[in-house]
This record gives C-alpha cells, structure tokens and sequence, in this order.
C-alpha cells in the first residue's frame, strides 16, 4: 500500500489547513485512517429516478432528470424567494430557495438538463423541492457515485462552514484515488473462510460507495464483525495477562469454617445456581492466579451466603476478608445478616462505617492489624489509610457501580499482594453489556430464587383505582402485613404537575388514621438520624406503612412487607422499578407490587409498565432497558459506560458481538501469544490497534 493510513489530513488534496483544523476538532478526524473510519449514518437510495407525473404526496426523497426554464424573485422581505420552474416531458413542478439565492443565480445554467433530489412538497396544486440537491446530468454520470448516496455525521458548525454532505463525499472519493482503494487485510483467512466475509477493501468501499443494498448489509456484517473481534480479544488477553501475572494467594484447602457452616448452619438448601458459582468460585481461589469474578444475582437471589461462604475458605486459609457496601444502611444490614448467620462459628465480625465511634475505631484498627478480627465490614470508610489488615485475603464489593475504579484499586494495596476479588450486583447487566464492559471479569450468574420464594405479582392501575388500591392496602395490613408507597419527587417542581410526597403524605393519613394505623415517612432532605428512626420503626413493625422517596431502593430488607406502590411509575427508569419492587418479596408470602400513574404515557413509559406487569427476571428487563435507553446511560458515568464504536451497535448487533466473542476466545485458546502463521495478521493488526488506539478510548 502506498498511502499510510497514519498521514495527517491536511495532506488529503482539497482538505487544506481550514478545512482540516474544522475536521478536527468537529469530528476528531485527524488522519487518513479516522477519514476511512468516518462510516455513514444512513443511506439515500439514488438508483431511482421519477417523472414529474410519477410523484406522490408523501414527501419522500426522489431523483428527477429535467430543465430548468426560468427563474423569478418572489415575495418580499424575509419571505423573499428565488423560483426556478422545472420540467420534463411530462409535466413541471417548482425548485425553492429561501437562501444563498444571489450564488444559485449566478450558477444555474438554463435548458441543460439537470439532475435534481430533494424531499417534494404540495402546494396550490404544484409539487416543487425546496433548496434540492443539484448537477448537471454530465457530471452525475462522471462521478465516483455511487447508486446509494451515503450520508456522513456532521455539526451545524460544518455544514455553516461549507463542508456539507457532499463536499465529505468528494473528500471521501479522493481518499479513495489517492489509496487506489487498496487496504490492508485485518483479518486472518480462516476467519473470512469461515464467515465467508467480503475483503477489507471490498467492505471500506462498499459501506461509502455501496450499489446495492446486498453489498451494502456484507460491508456492514464485516466491518461490525471486525470491531468487536479486536475489542474482545483484547479484553481477553487482558483477563489472560491477568491470571498469568498477578499471583493470588492459592487457597488450598477448604477447612473447619467452611465445612461445619456448610453442615450444620446453612438456613436453607443452597439452590443449584448458588452450588455452580460456589465451585467457580471455589476453583478461582485455588488456581494461584488472582479472581476477579462479577457475581450477578436479581434482588433476593442469595448472594450474600455466597459471598460468606467465599470468606469462610479465605479464614481458612488463614486469612482476613472485607465486605465494603455503598451505604451505611447496606453496610449494617450486611454486618447483622452476617452476624446472625456465623452464630455458632466463632468467627470475629466488625462493622466500619463513618457513624463508628473513637474508641470503636482504635479496637477495630488494632485487632485487624494483629489478626484477631477475621471479617470487617463497612462503607468507604474500609479505604482510608489507617485501616490496616494483616493479611487481607478476599474483598468483596456490593452494588461497584457505585465505587470508581480509584476506590477499587485501594482496596488492592492492603497487601503487599492484591487480595482476591468478588463483586456482586443485583443489577442485571445485559450478556451484551457484560461481555464488552466486563469482558475483562469472570462473569457468574445466580439465576434462580431460593425454595419458598414466591414471584411477586406486579400490576398497572391509573390513578382512578385509587380508591380499590386503598382498600387492598387495608386488608393486606389487616393480615397484619406493611406496605411501602413511593413517590419520585420531594418538592413539586412547578413545571411538572406530580402529586408531590407530602400532598401523597396527607391524603394516606385522612385514609389511615392514627391510631388505628401507624406511619412512617423518609425522604432525601432528613437528617440521617431522623430517618434511621423512621427506618427502625418501620423495621421494628411499630409502624404499618412507609411513604418514602426513592432513598429505599437499596438494600432495606423487611421480610414482613408484602406491598410495594409506586406513585407516577411513569417517571422511574425500568432498572429503578425493578430494584424498587425487589424491597419485597423477602418473606414467605404473597407479595405484590402496584405501579399507579396518570392516563397520559408515552410509548416508552407503557413498554416499560408492560415488561414490569409481564415478567420478574432482572435480566429481561435490562435487554429492555439497554434497548430504550442506550449502553451509556444504564452503566452511569463513572463507570466505563459507553462504548465509543464505530459501525457496530452493542444492542442491535447482539449476534455478532457474540460471533465475535467466540472466535476471539477460540483463536486464543489454541494460540493465547498469537504467534502461529495463520494468525500473523491479527497478531499485527492487534499490535497496530495498541499501538495508535487503546481499547480504552473505545470504552471512555
């Protein structure tokens, strides 16, 4: 090839200095390799042409060959436009333009037939296309054109700026003559046999210039292909660096605390899904490589005997564990659980958060330096530097989205070496999402409830069953259950008319009169001690009902409440929904869960009502919100959200990333140094993609 790919774009003839610097910083095309990179959004069909007589109303995009006539000035003012009658041999229709008129003036040529394209419009019984696109039939039919008009991304500041559409696709068609359209293959020859993939070449010119919408889908499958191929084998090598070189501590053997939790103190049989993580995890521990494991499990799944069980071989073994969870209150109803069930263990357990008095703090920091502490538990608070272990064997981290991967990696300079790793959510990633954010995790997955849970019933009812709502909440209480109602704003904002908490607050205090019924009441603006009080009576069962803002989603546990409404369930993201019904459901009855909302919805808010009210698995609910809300926004910011492709599309290209993810794992699997001949080019491409462009840019 005689063009590197790697020149500066300013070098590309009819870019120049201007256009160039535009070019940087409006779409960070910086060399040959971003242009060729610069994939189109979407395509217009050209290999049509109508007749005047053929149009219809309905404002598509058409291709007309014709003349134009004559041309007047109409209207006046800013209503002033220039009119170009147009026609062919079957009739005539109206080109329009409200600006650069003087310029179109000037340029057009009279009686020479034209190609014109443009969205049509109706108007007094005449069809006409207002600013069209333009050129003359000769030079329409020299053109490097393609039958299907690529369009480009662009800015405001570009198209104000002169690089429309069109001047992309000319800089597009000289890159082309300049490369002589000759690309280097990235791909190894098995893989293209074995996918019957097009060429690189083929595909960089078919996804620009495509002639048909057959080239047009290989160029796509291609190239999509190949994008998520190197991000995969480059999250795997990274997993496979990182069991080779980070040495864990090898726990050998699994012991007395183990074996007589398992025998004697289990509360119930462990489910089939708890029994398969336990011997992945298991068989981490015991590999010599550090783990690093993301343990998923819906609301209620049994995650936490899991993570105690994984402490109980690193006590073992003769070493410390920590538990760190993102709030105080998840904190302590971790410590209490834990306590309760490691009764009869002997095992010393201590809880850190902000609120740990003095001289607590001194005890908790001098016993687990010493190593008579064997399991600490807590908040942030478990980072700071004075919390030193002995020997810090196991961490395990709740809900890490909430922890930057800073905090994280404190956590592993306990020790001289890095402890090892679980990390539990009980929100549901996507597979999708999960193999290409945490493609560098071991992904386990708790996928079924424990014996005696039953599904919640979940329905949808408008504010005008408010009534049969109150009288179902009466008779629930009167089985001696608790409900919990939630509302998602504190203050009414003036825009939007939401029954606000309080107004919530007093209508349910005239239907619930004290002292027949107690109520509790928590929001975001209380003092923590308030609504720890509030918290503690509603836990204690002295008060029946608890109106609260979303500051209950995580991590109240209530076996005692069967009831969750959801006030205006319209405004709450489906992954929030699910996490709010998920505060029932803990005990052995029958739990139900009410999303009230007004008549009005927008399709988005009914589709997720409908997957609320049809199904109870954290993971169906994900495909469904990744799919209305995009990867960036369902893994939060500080977290490595959104991933910065190309061509390929996480959500709707599900199918290849999983392609990808195989043969990535496979070809690694037979050859994890990438040296043997037939993989010589994914061996240089892989180096070149490091060398230029980190993984990491494309998950920012």
């Amino acid at each position: 090839m005689n063009t590197n790919l790697q020149t500066p774009i300013d070098y590309l003839k009819g870019v120049g200095p201007n256009r160039a610097d535009l070019l940087r910083s409006e779409l960070s095309i910086h060399t040959y390799q971003d242009l060729i990179n610069l994939f189109p959004n979407r395509y217009i069909d050209r290999t049509q042409y109508y007749k005047i007589n053929q149009l219809q109303r309905n404002s598509s995009d058409v291709q007309i060959v014709g003349e134009i006539t004559s041309l007047k000035d109409v209207g006046e003012g800013r209503g002033k436009r220039l009119v170009a009658t147009f026609k062919d041999e079957t009739g005539f229709m109206e080109l329009v333009w409200f600006r650069g008129q003087k310029w179109i003036r000037e340029s057009i040529k009279l009686h020479k037939p034209y190609v014109v394209f443009g969205k049509t419009n109706w108007f007094n019984g005449i069809f006409s296309l207002p600013h069209p696109d333009m050129e003359l039939l000769e030079e329409h039919e020299k053109n490097l054109r393609s039958a299907m008009q690529p369009i480009y991304p662009s800015t405001d500041k570009l198209s104000n700026k002169g690089i429309t559409n069109r001047v992309l696709n000319k800089i597009m068609q000289q890159l082309f003559l300049e490369t002589k359209g000759r690309f280097e293959e990235t791909l190894s020859e098995n893989l293209l046999a074995e996918l019957k993939l097009i060429s690189k070449s083929e595909a960089l010119f078919n996804i620009h210039f495509p002639k048909n919408q057959e080239l047009l889908a290989k160029a796509q499958f291609r190239l999509k292909f190949e994008e998520l191929f190197y991000i995969q084998l480059q999250l795997i090598i990274k997993n496979l660096i990182h069991k080779s070189k980070i040495k864990g501590f090898n726990f050998e053997h699994v012991g007395d605390y183990f074996n007589s939790f398992f025998t004697n103190h289990l509360p119930f049989e462990l489910t089939n899904a708890q029994k398969r993580v336990l011997k992945e995890i298991r068989a981490d521990l015991g590999s010599n490589a550090q783990m690093n494991r993301l343990l998923q499990g819906d609301v209620g799944s049994g995650k936490t005997i899991v993570a105690l069980m994984s402490m109980l071989i690193a006590l073992d073994n003769g070493f410390q564990a920590c538990l760190m969870a993102p709030t105080e209150i998840l904190s302590v109803q971790h410590f209490n659980g834990l306590v309760e069930l490691c009764n009869n263990l002997n095992i010393s357990i201590k809880l850190l958060t902000g609120s740990t008095n003095t001289s607590e703090r001194k005890e908790i920091h001098e016993k687990l330096k010493n190593g008579e502490l064997n399991i600490l538990i807590g908040t942030h608070a478990l980072l700071e530097d004075k919390v030193e272990f002995k020997n810090l064997g196991l961490a395990v981290i709740d809900e890490q989205h909430r922890f930057g991967v800073a905090q994280r990696s404190k956590l592993w300079h306990k020790n001289d070496s890095p402890p090892h790793v679980l990390i539990m959510t009980a929100t549901p990633i996507p597979r999708t999402l999960a193999m290409s954010v945490y493609g560098d995790l071991d992904v386990s997955v708790i996928d079924e409830l424990p014996p005696g849970r039953k599904h919640i019933k979940t329905v949808h009812r408008y504010d005008k069953n408010r009534l049969k709502v109150f009288r179902f909440i009466k008779d629930e209480i009167a089985k001696g259950r608790q409900i919990y109602i939630v509302y998602p704003l504190i203050q009414e904002s003036e825009k939007m008319d939401y029954k606000d908490l309080m107004d919530g607050y007093e209508s349910i205090s005239r239907e619930f009169p004290m002292p027949t019924y107690q109520i509790s009441i928590v929001h975001g603006q209380m003092k923590a001690s308030d609504k720890d009080y509030e918290m503690q009576r509603f836990v204690k069962g002295e008060t029946q009902i608890m109106v609260a803002t979303t500051v209950i989603e995580v991590g109240v546990n209530v076996p005692n409440a069967s009831v969750m409404i959801i006030e205006s369930a319209e405004r709450f993201g489906l992954s929030q929904l699910h996490q709010l019904r998920g505060r029932v459901g803990r005990g052995a009855e029958q739990s139900y869960c009410i999303l009230m909302t007004g008549h009005k919805l927008s399709e988005d808010s009914k589709t997720r009502l409908q997957t609320m009210v049809s199904t109870n698995d954290g993971f169906e609910i994900a495909e469904v919100d990744l799919r209305l809300r995009g990867p960036g926004d369902l893994m939060g910011t500080q977290q490595s959200g959104v991933l910065n492709l190309k061509i390929a599309d996480v959500i709707k290209d599900k199918d290849v990333l999983q392609h990808a993810r195989y043969y990535a794992k496979s070809i690694l699997k037979n050859d994890p140094s990438l040296s043997l001949p037939e993989n010589k080019v994914i061996r240089y491409t892989y180096g070149q993609l490091t060398k230029y462009k980190n993984i990491w840019n494309y998950i920012s």
